[in-house]
């Protein structure tokens, strides 16, 4: 039987439960069409504060996932996975919950109807009843939840995240959000009930407690180890997301609130506290990946596609949505600075068979790498990773996409011949010349191929890499026309809408081609990029790899997952060992990574 008050009613509603708002949007319409200047504002006021603490939590969540900027800082090393982020996806339950109880209290108690816009006795009020009431308040009660039925039934939800973020400070039952709102109710209701109570009181102190509750679940020190060194009373009136983490992990000490003062009286105060703020102050808790997988940007829209843009955006496959227009702009803007001034960064991170791979991010985008100025450019940039790498021994760096062009670079080789003396080994998984391994391949298999290009003499060259037996099985075409009955057409550039049509009905496009062709023909079918789905004990894999799906990552992704399990050393740069195909294909399957 479900607990009373452990599940929302409308969990089954998904994103219509935010017409749950509607009275009090209604409310504020209402009275600014018909009131004629006494228009009722705190309803706006609490549709105002509701979309501000969801920017708290949002902004949080986007700074814990900035891991160019914190990754030498996080508390506990493991990712979010794909699991945390469904459990968390409705997060924001409770201040739905909490703006219903605003509305209650505002219309129940007469003397906040009309608050000034500052009192400061307000906050002193606010501070001492704080201090007095809610913190000790939620000490005892926040133990009481840690113990028999209301730990199983109720706070365990909270508890079953593996790796706390700013979402998991939201991520609970009703009861305990409840249980909150009393909590903060407290320092507002006394002040404006002793006459000193605000707006700005209102707006401040559940800005500050909800800000305060992120920081906490953050899993990133932004607290420096030298301000409680040089100040050690700082260590019982404020706590730390290293502190609160260690409160997550092992469950039975640092119950406080904010104040850690509460934990030393209570006798709960974890004994490794302040040893491990200083660990993570200095850093160790930093890893060096195995493998690094080195991708970049497609445009504009999709530059948005990642985690500290927005964690549950990045968790599902790109694709457009109506909300991207909004902030388009500002993507654009970023896209330029970048390109003014930034170099390669971290993005994302999982581990495989207990080795820490990496994706890295060179900041350019597709259009970028068609621009004849801009090559040098970008081939500094990948080169500048190559030797980071190599500096901090990574085994293996795999090159994405446009990274590995071979009008750009050779297919890699460009790195590899002027520094000779890498440990890194630098792989491709495919170049951009996939067309000629494919029809190599596949006439090799006795399968009759058309290939189009207008240069016989590059047809020749390839034609004669097939043994002679096989020779005869690729064909040299100049049109499209040529294929109007062939209903497999494997394609490495854009097609227009024109150049579709003249594929028969029922045809199957296979592409390599980034960014992928639109489907124009209703009566055709598009396959995504090759792919390959990663083995299931994958861990803290939690971003989408543009369009794939969910544990999918892309043909030249996969390609260097192999090589780095398989032990090899060689470079794999340049032009595709067609003889190595079937080699590599096997080492995928063994170690568990799966068609897609």
């Amino acid at each position: 039987m479900v607990a009373l008050l452990s599940s929302w009613p409308w969990d089954n509603l998904g994103v219509y439960k935010y017409l749950l708002y509607g009275p009090l949007v209604a409310k504020v319409i209402y009275s600014s069409a018909w009131e004629q200047g006494k228009a009722d504002q705190w309803c706006l006021h609490i549709l105002i504060l509701c979309a501000l603490r969801g920017s708290i939590h949002q902004l949080w969540s986007s700074f814990h996932n900035m891991l160019f900027l914190t990754r030498r800082r996080r508390v506990l090393s493991d990712g979010v996975d794909f699991k945390q982020i469904d459990e968390e996806w409705d997060w924001d339950n409770f201040l739905i919950l909490q703006s219903f109880i605003g509305a209650l209290v505002y219309y129940s108690f007469l003397p906040i109807r009309k608050l000034p816009l500052w009192d400061p006795k307000g906050a002193i009020v606010a501070l001492l009843l704080h201090v007095g009431i809610s913190e000790p308040l939620f000490y005892w009660v926040h133990r009481a939840f840690h113990t028999g039925y209301l730990f199983t039934r109720y706070h365990s939800f909270h508890h079953s995240i593996p790796v706390p973020q700013s979402f998991t400070a939201g991520y609970g039952t009703p009861l305990e959000h409840l249980f909150l709102c009393v909590v903060m109710g407290v320092p507002i209701l006394g002040a404006c009930l002793l006459g000193t109570g605000s707006a700005g009181l209102v707006y401040g102190y559940v800005l500050l407690f909800d800000f305060l509750r992120c920081m906490g679940h953050s899993n990133v020190e932004v607290l420096p180890h030298g301000l409680f060194e040089a100040l050690p009373f700082l260590r019982h009136l404020i706590y730390t997301p290293t502190y609160h983490s260690l409160h997550h992990t092992e469950k039975n000490s640092n119950f406080c609130l904010f104040m850690p003062l509460f934990d030393v009286w209570g006798g709960t105060t974890n004994s490794k506290s302040w040893e491990l703020h200083k660990e993570i102050n200095e850093g160790k808790n930093d890893e060096v990946p195995d493998f690094v997988f080195l991708a970049h940007v497609v445009d504009v829209s999709s530059s948005i596609h990642v985690p500290f843009i927005c964690r549950t955006f990045g968790s599902m496959p790109y694709s457009f949505k109506p909300f991207l227009l909004v902030i388009w702009p500002a993507a654009f803007l970023t896209m330029l600075v970048m390109w003014a001034w930034s170099k390669t960064f971290l993005v994302s991170f999982y581990k495989l068979r207990g080795r820490l791979h990496q994706i890295w991010a060179v900041p350019r985008y597709g259009f970028q790498y068609f621009l004849p100025f801009a090559r040098d450019g970008i081939n500094d940039q990948i080169e500048l990773a190559i030797l980071r790498a190599d500096k901090m021994d990574v085994k293996v760096l795999s090159l994405a996409a446009l990274n590995k062009n071979e009008a750009l670079n050779g297919g890699g080789t460009l790195f590899v011949s002027k520094h000779q003396h890498l440990k890194v080994r630098v792989v491709h998984g495919a170049t951009s010349k996939l067309g000629r391994a494919i029809a190599l391949y596949l006439c090799r298999k006795r399968i009759r191929v058309l290939m189009l290009t207008l240069s016989a003499e590059r047809f020749q060259k390839i034609q004669k890499e097939a043994p002679p037996e096989c020779q005869h099985y690729l064909v040299q075409v100049t049109k499209y026309q040529a294929a109007q009955s062939c209903k497999t057409w494997i394609v490495g550039k854009w097609l227009s809408p024109w150049e579709q049509t003249w594929a028969p009905p029922g045809t199957q496009f296979h592409q390599f081609v980034v960014p992928p062709i639109i489907g124009f023909r209703r009566d055709c079918t598009y396959g995504k990029l090759a792919a390959m789905r990663l083995p299931q004990d994958v861990q803290g894999l939690g971003m989408c790899e543009y369009t794939m799906d969910r544990g999918v990552v892309h043909a030249c992704h996969a390609g260097g997952v192999v090589h780095f399990l398989e032990g090899w050393t060689h470079h794999e740069v340049g032009a595709i060992d067609v003889d190595r195909i079937d080699v590599v294909w096997r080492a995928a399957l063994k170690h568990g990574l799966t068609p897609a």
